[in-house]
């Protein structure tokens, strides 16, 4: 009954704790998690902002970039330039022919300028006939130069903005080839309308000015018709050799071809050619003027992608009636690099956000953090548009999108970690030591029933004995041998009482801290002696036989108080009665021995069945008891063992217990004096 209850009470406490914890964990727990939401949004509100200041930044930059470039004269895009007034001008180069090519915008390759004809010119290189050494340019920087006009003609012409050119000779082989090429060129719009479809790529290219017309082919003799099929055959060949054509040019070859006369040398082509386009340059010359009228003289910057990943930042500029197209040739790999990548990982927001650079909704460059970690803050997150945003014009199809990647750990998130962690760990610790604490007190408690328990039946037996005995003697029931018998008995149960009245009283002056000690000197050899007339009668009237050995040096002292070590030694040998009375050998050892660091090692040994491991330290306990209650064979209060150990720490010494074959030794180490 008496483990039933203690169950039921350890646990009702443990119900009640594990309330308590919840009711003060939940709300808390609540709180906390709201605490991190608001940190979550305000992670990503303050990577907002510095999304948005980045792209403003970026923004701003490319804007004073374009703004140089918008500052430039038409004549800036020619090799030489004219300086000053009219009284006193003078020819020096052009601020563009710098090379390597230095720009605001970055990632420019070179600047270029295209005529209505489709012709290239660049300021990199003067025109035909002028010496570059005339300049200051070595053949070493001029061939660089070549070979960076080469690559912008190149780029140009892949993507038909600008016509190509052939530098060879033509062989009399390809005189036909030769004629189907100015045919092409006579007969398709002009190259500057590959600008236009640029500046609007989902609207129909619009005319330009010098655009001819297609005249009305008539139709061709019926003998030439086999000459032409050849003809059209050698042209599809020159296209596949110097560039693709649209699908209109190629249309307009056609007709073209088959209009031509068979028998119509190339001379009366060509002149055929010029009048064609006399006839378009009279009707041109009409669209000119309605162009012009709504013209400005430069208009702005327009931006576009070629199909070879370039990037081409162009203008028109109308001159004389003619339209001239300027701009520059931009890679696309070091215009994202320089002017949005390097600004993005210098800042927070390269270990935050992923970028997607995009142009009319196609995506030209992802740029990733890299890491391979996400946080918990941006777990839920992570993926979400932190912010979108288009650049000025001409860059106005440029699209930055800044995606949630880890967003950065807010300066409160370490302090409400700390606040969670500490607050988890108080409330563990706090149920934890308040179990421990009523638990305790629930034990304390059953242990004082029992020792009020086991007092009472240690006091009530020998009165009991001492009360019979004395009422035999007083009454002349004994004869002379009986009466000293008796006579015995009354002394040792009166001297078993004072030792359980002394413990008591020892006890209670302890745990009022009102014990004094009187410490001093005590040699080994005379300590030993007073233990042994204190337990000698006891060990002999238990049938047990004593044995006292000192194996110390002559001489050799410890500072104890000669009562209270005697009274620590009585206990202990009470304690080995009790234990071994059921011992085969009925025997108590008591021995005094050096040990180490100058200590003095007592013992006390029986021969019974030892200690149980798991209650070696307990037995220390106050109250505690190795049997239980109602199972118990001996006789004891449980405060002999803790009485020991609390006068042994009062003299400065150490006890504790070891299982011996057979038996049990427990063992007190007092400071050596001397020897």
């Amino acid at each position: 009954m008496t483990r039933a209850r203690r169950r039921f009470d350890e646990r009702a406490l443990k119900l009640v704790l594990a309330a308590f914890f919840l009711a003060l964990a939940v709300p808390a727990g609540v709180l906390i998690a709201q605490a991190y939401s608001q940190l979550k949004w305000q992670a990503f509100r303050s990577t907002q902002v510095a999304a948005e200041e980045l792209a403003g930044r970026i923004d701003a930059t490319l804007r004073a970039g374009v703004a140089e470039e918008d500052a430039r004269s038409f004549g800036d895009y020619s090799f030489l330039v004219v300086e000053g007034d009219a009284a006193a001008n003078f020819v020096q180069r052009s601020p563009l022919s710098v090379f390597p090519v230095e720009s605001r915008v970055p990632g420019v390759l070179g600047y270029f300028q295209v005529d209505s004809d489709g012709k290239l010119t660049t300021p990199l290189l003067p025109g035909p006939g002028v010496a570059a050494a005339t300049y200051g340019i070595t053949p070493a920087d001029e061939a660089a130069r070549g070979d960076r006009v080469a690559q912008l003609r190149d780029v140009l012409a892949r993507n038909e903005l600008v016509r190509a050119v052939r530098e060879e000779p033509v062989a009399p082989a390809l005189e036909p080839l030769r004629r189907a090429e100015s045919l092409v060129n006579a007969a398709t719009v002009s190259v500057q309308a590959g600008f236009d479809r640029l500046a609007s790529a989902e609207a129909p290219a619009r005319d330009t000015v010098g655009a001819a017309a297609p005249a009305t082919p008539p139709r061709l003799a019926d003998g030439a018709r086999e000459n032409a099929s050849s003809e059209l055959d050698r042209v599809q060949q020159f296209q596949s050799l110097f560039g693709r054509g649209s699908e209109e040019r190629q249309k307009r070859v056609e007709e073209a071809l088959v209009a031509e006369p068979a028998a119509e040398p190339p001379a009366a082509a060509d002149a055929a050619v010029d009048s064609e386009r006399a006839d378009t340059s009279a009707d041109a010359s009409k669209a000119e003027v309605a162009v012009r009228t709504f013209a400005s003289e430069i208009d702005p910057f327009e931006l576009g992608v070629l199909d070879t990943g370039h990037l081409v930042l162009f203008r028109n500029v109308w001159r004389e009636g003619q339209r001239y197209v300027q701009g520059a040739l931009v890679d696309r790999e070091a215009f994202v690099s320089t002017a949005i990548e390097m600004p993005y990982r210098a800042s927070s927001l390269g270990s935050a956000s992923h970028l997607n650079v995009a142009f009319q909704g196609r995506i030209l460059n992802e740029i990733a953090t890299g890491n391979s970690y996400v946080g918990t803050l941006s777990r839920e997150l992570a993926g979400d548009v932190l912010h979108r945003a288009r650049l000025s014009p001409p860059f106005g199809d440029v699209e930055l999108t800044f995606l949630v990647e880890d967003l950065p750990v807010p300066p409160g998130a370490t302090l409400l970690a700390w606040i969670a962690v500490t607050l988890t760990a108080v409330l563990i610790a706090g149920f934890y030591l308040m179990y421990r604490f009523g638990a305790g007190q629930m034990r304390l408690a059953r242990q004082q029933q029992d020792f009020v328990s086991a007092v009472s039946h240690e006091l009530k037996t020998p009165l009991t004995s001492i009360r019979m005995y004395g009422e035999m003697l007083k009454a002349g029931w004994a004869d002379e041998a009986k009466r000293q018998t008796y006579y015995d008995y009354i002394h040792s149960e009166s001297e078993r009482l004072s030792r359980l009245i002394e413990n008591v009283l020892q006890l209670a002056r302890l745990t009022r801290n009102t014990q004094r000690f009187d410490l001093r000197a005590v040699t080994v050899a005379e300590l030993l002696d007073v233990v042994r007339s204190k337990v000698a009668t006891q060990v002999e009237r238990a049938g047990f036989a004593l044995s006292v050995r000192n194996d110390t040096p002559d001489g050799t002292a410890v500072v104890v108080d000669s009562d209270c070590a005697a009274q620590i030694f009585i206990n202990l040998v009470d304690n080995a009665l009790k234990f071994s009375a059921a011992a085969s050998v009925r025997s108590v050892e008591i021995a005094a021995r050096r040990g180490g660091d100058g200590q003095v090692l007592f013992t006390v040994r029986d021969f019974g069945p030892g200690v149980p491991k798991a209650q070696m330290k307990k037995i220390f306990e106050l109250f505690y008891r190795v049997e239980n209650e109602l199972t118990r064979e001996t006789v004891g209060t449980g405060i002999g063992l803790a009485l020991v150990r609390q006068l042994a720490a009062a003299m400065n010494a150490r006890v504790d217990v070891r299982n011996c074959e057979p038996g049990a030794e427990f063992r007190l180490q007092f400071p050596a004096v001397n020897g």
